[in-house]
């Protein structure tokens, strides 16, 4: 269920407010195989799903940059935020990977939106997301991630 703020005073009444829970997508091989196109990094334990029954997960697993680039669309079902000109990705504070995702399985984002804090001409977030992993133990990926949105 997606929260929908109109305009940068809207987005400040929510700092400190959980987000909520994406729904879950599941991570195949053609989605890691065209990941792996796109960036060049074909990697066996990715890319090689006989030789990855092999390794030291038994699967071949996603890269942790993919894992990670999911956050967006996963975010995007969490909070729309109109009336704003500009949405602009700022960048990370910090990023882990506790656990691999191995291909077939499942993911999904609960996030908190930790603070907003005014920059020139708009508003910079602060959110604090983890990628789970259905049935997982330890989440695929922790991290803090800084937007921007302009009025």
């Amino acid at each position: 269920m997606s929260i929908t703020v109109n305009g940068l005073d809207e987005l400040k009444k929510l700092a400190g407010s959980d987000l909520g829970t994406s729904e879950w997508i599941e991570v195949t091989q053609e989605r890691i195989d065209t990941f792996a196109d796109a960036t060049g990094d074909h990697q066996w334990i990715h890319v090689d799903p006989e030789k990855a029954k092999e390794g030291p997960f038994g699967a071949p697993i996603a890269h942790g940059y993919l894992t990670l680039s999911l956050f967006i669309p996963l975010f995007t079902e969490l909070l729309d935020v109109q009336g704003v000109t500009t949405k602009v990705n700022y960048g990370l504070n910090k990023v882990r990977f506790p656990s691999p995702v191995k291909v077939g399985s499942r993911i999904r984002l609960t996030a908190k939106l930790a603070e907003v804090e005014e920059v020139p001409g708009g508003v910079q977030i602060t959110v604090d997301g983890a990628i789970e992993i259905e049935g997982g133990g330890k989440p695929a990926a922790v991290l803090q991630s800084l937007s921007r949105f302009y009025a």
